[in-house]
């Protein structure tokens, strides 16, 4: 068994074709998976169609929209076949605090950051368990343990749900050889930080991280490719903090 033994394996990931999930999609294929690319957004996903060709299959979707995700899933096992890794990475930031939100906002932030994670789960977890295998990878962040130190209030909670989310699904499917783990990173390199923080949010950022950086979004695909990996496999019901020491409990 090698870390890179997840040669022809099926892979799905949500919010492709964003910065990290970009990353994410390369560093699968690099491994040996064919990845199906999830977006809302379609004409986001066309330069990766490009790249990969047969390695990849696009299809748009709204993940908050559990009729949308149970026909994208069944398109997905019909053309490229049964999903052996879910990376749950779509989100939408909410920088509003409690009084501030909405409660459109809160159900849009809710749908986007954890329902589209639950359909997918509900998706794809029967066929992990009849296989005895699988990989379900979500993606929470440090707001989850921190209240939200720039996030506001729906995404915060959205976060804290989604840990939830992974320690239900690590303890109902261990048993069946699937393994449910988690992602907390603090501010990744993606347009969250370079566009929707401004350049004195993002110094007064940097001084409070002890590596003095943001995180790059090949070091967030690499732990994605750890937790996929087969030799990862007693490793269940974990949230793996990527913050560079932000946080640290």
């Amino acid at each position: 068994m090698t870390f890179n033994s997840l040669k022809n394996r099926n892979a799905l990931v949500t919010g492709a074709g964003g910065t990290m999930g970009r990353a994410v999609v390369a560093g699968l294929i690099e491994d040996g998976c064919r990845v199906a690319l999830i977006d809302v957004n379609a004409a986001s996903m066309a330069s990766l169609e490009a790249a990969y060709g047969q390695a990849v299959l696009a299809v748009a979707c709204d993940i908050s929209d559990p009729q949308a995700v149970h026909a994208a899933h069944a398109l997905v096992e019909q053309r490229l076949g049964p999903i052996d890794v879910l990376v749950n990475n779509a989100g939408i930031l909410s920088n509003n605090k409690i009084e501030a939100t909405s409660a459109s906002e809160w159900r849009r932030v809710m749908g986007a950051n954890l329902d589209g994670a639950m359909f997918w789960a509900q998706a794809v977890v029967p066929g992990m368990k009849a296989r005895r295998w699988g990989r379900i990878i979500n993606t929470s962040s440090l707001a989850a343990k921190t209240g939200g130190l720039t996030a506001g209030t729906a995404y915060s909670v959205s976060k804290g749900a989604m840990s939830a989310l992974t320690f239900s699904l690590a303890r109902e499917l261990a048993a069946f050889g699937v393994t449910a783990n988690g992602i907390a990173p603090a501010y990744v390199r993606t347009p969250m930080i370079t566009e929707q923080l401004t350049e004195a949010q993002r110094q007064e950022l940097l001084k409070q991280i002890p590596v003095g950086r943001f995180c790059e979004p090949e070091e967030f695909a690499h732990t994605v490719r750890f937790l996929a990996s087969p030799l990862s496999g007693f490793i269940t019901g974990e949230i793996l903090d990527l913050n560079g020491g932000l946080l640290m409990d």
